[in-house]
């Protein structure tokens, strides 16, 4: 067995049974990357020899008695969190040369926990995209075919996971950066409520709406690893007290008497025909293992693509008002030291496209005049789509959604329309708008040359489709439970791309 394509909880059982040390499986991890990276470009950072070295320290922890669900397992941070003494870029030019003071505090408490960090993963820009295109340090792609996206942002740590590369990654979620391409990849993928785990030692997007997640293998291991990065800090006065459960303790219970609800808003004719077959397939088995389907409606959903990407733009714009080419990062400091010149060109030079474009985007919806008709505005309908999502999961245990209209698309299909690439947040930004915990799961395959005709097997040409699971604010175990029951009445997740 190659150890890189253990699941977290076989691993474990594993390392506690003296069966494999954690140097070994992280070994085996760094052969793969070795192996693989090339060709995907997933991983910015691989942190070798510090790797080796907590795999080492991990190893002598259990020697000394021990224990914990990810003592000795190795994972991936996306590249937008401190991670100590290890370069921290945000995949962009003006923080190519970042060395990150200290962790993130979800990043503290799994070394606490004795994770083991191989490295950073890519993702688009300060995390402005859906698709990893827009890297300055160049494209992930998609394990399942080279020529497609793996979704983005986080589709670096996304493409890792489906990979082998390690057994979790950590990802950030604005408007559907891991659900998205989890979809993509054939993975699981968890945005937490917002206030969950800490955003403390994260490069800020959206800071309204930005959460940081696990990405793994399968349901449970998701469960696993969001324990651990879940709960209060003093860092972040966004987080809570509200209690973190043991999210694996109801995994196995069955999923009779619960309701789901299926907006009606996320059934469009707009949907792929493979990925609404697979969709209504898994819509079929979740209600042959005893779930009720609710149909419920959603109106103001027509309005959260345009909502998302005013509120979005205008807090990027705050944000990113930081790298200024004089505390840190890129600095194009010229001959006559005029601090505006210092601004202008650091900016101008560090920045891509997309990371300019929203700067001026929220710049504008900021500005005098424009504040009330825009920003505030949007404001007051993100108020209504909560209202409408948390009045519907009264009736229901969950909603069940598309995460996306259509499997991975080819890189460089989109990259020219950026009104397009907005669109591919459709059905995910409901969630992250209202603060919700939402879930991506594997679902299906379809023909990726034709569009699909349903769900299918491991032919060449298939790509993965992607189930949304939507719950209750602070209710992840919801969602755990009835995608670990889905997932373990099928095999999707144990489909593997071909490298």
């Amino acid at each position: 067995m190659t150890f890189n394509t253990l699941t977290i909880k076989l691993a474990q059982e594993k390392l506690r049974a003296g069966e494999i040390s954690s140097v070994d499986l992280t070994r085996a991890c760094l052969d793969r990357i070795k192996a693989v990276n090339d060709k995907l470009n997933a991983a910015l950072t691989v942190c070798e020899a510090e790797a080796i070295a907590e795999a080492t320290r991990a190893d002598e922890r259990r020697v000394a008695g021990e224990s914990g669900d990810l003592l000795g397992i190795p994972y991936f941070a996306k590249d937008n969190m401190m991670t100590k003494g290890v370069r921290t870029t945000a995949s962009s030019k003006i923080l190519e040369n970042y060395i990150a003071p200290y962790d993130a505090t979800i990043v503290a408490r799994l070394r606490e926990a004795g994770a083991v960090l191989l490295g950073k993963t890519n993702l688009d820009e300060f995390a402005h995209g859906s698709s990893t295109e827009n890297s300055a340090y160049g494209t992930t792609r998609n394990p399942w075919d080279l020529a497609r996206v793996p979704g983005g942002s986080s589709g670096g740590s996304a493409a890792a996971v489906a990979a082998d590369m390690c057994l979790f990654a950590l990802g950030t979620d604005t408007g559907g950066s891991i659900r998205c391409p989890a979809g993509f990849c054939g993975v699981v993928g968890l945005k937490p409520t917002y206030g969950r785990a800490s955003r403390y030692g994260l490069i800020a997007m959206t800071s309204s709406t930005d959460v940081p997640g696990p990405l793994a293998k399968t349901v449970e291991d998701v469960a696993i690893v969001q324990r651990v990065i879940s709960g209060k800090d003093r860092f972040d006065a966004t987080t809570t007290d509200v209690a973190v459960p043991d999210y694996t303790a109801d995994l196995d219970m069955n999923l009779n008497g619960l309701k789901i609800g299926l907006p009606e808003e996320y059934f469009t004719s707009g949907i792929e025909k493979g990925v609404r077959a697979s969709i209504d397939q898994a819509i079929k088995k979740l209600a042959e293992m005893g779930a009720e389907m609710v149909k419920v409606s959603l109106p103001h959903t027509k309005y959260a693509v345009p909502v998302y990407y005013i509120i979005t733009p205008s807090e990027v714009s705050s944000n990113l008002a930081r790298h200024d080419g004089i505390r840190f990062g890129h600095s194009a400091k010229d001959g006559n030291h005029d601090i505006t010149s210092v601004y202008t060109k650091s900016r101008g030079q560090g920045f891509g496209p997309e990371a300019k474009r929203r700067i001026m985007l929220g710049t504008y919806a900021l500005s005098a005049g424009y504040y009330d008709a825009y920003y505030l505005r949007a404001q007051k309908v993100r108020t209504k789509i909560k209202e409408e999502m948390d009045k519907a999961l009264e009736n229901v245990d969950c909603l069940l959604t598309p995460v996306s209209p259509h499997i991975a698309f080819k890189i460089g299909e989109k990259a020219a329309d950026p009104l397009a690439m907005y669109l591919e947040d459709i059905f995910v930004i409901n969630a992250s708008l209202a603060g919700l915990p939402a879930i991506a799961v594997p679902c299906g395959m379809s023909d990726s040359a034709s569009g699909g005709t349903g769900p299918a097997g491991d032919g060449a040409g298939m790509m993965p489709v992607g189930m949304q699971l939507i719950g209750k604010r602070f209710d992840e175990s919801m969602l755990f439970r009835i995608a670990h029951q889905y997932q373990s009445a099928t095999n999707w997740y144990d489909k593997k791309p071909s490298l």
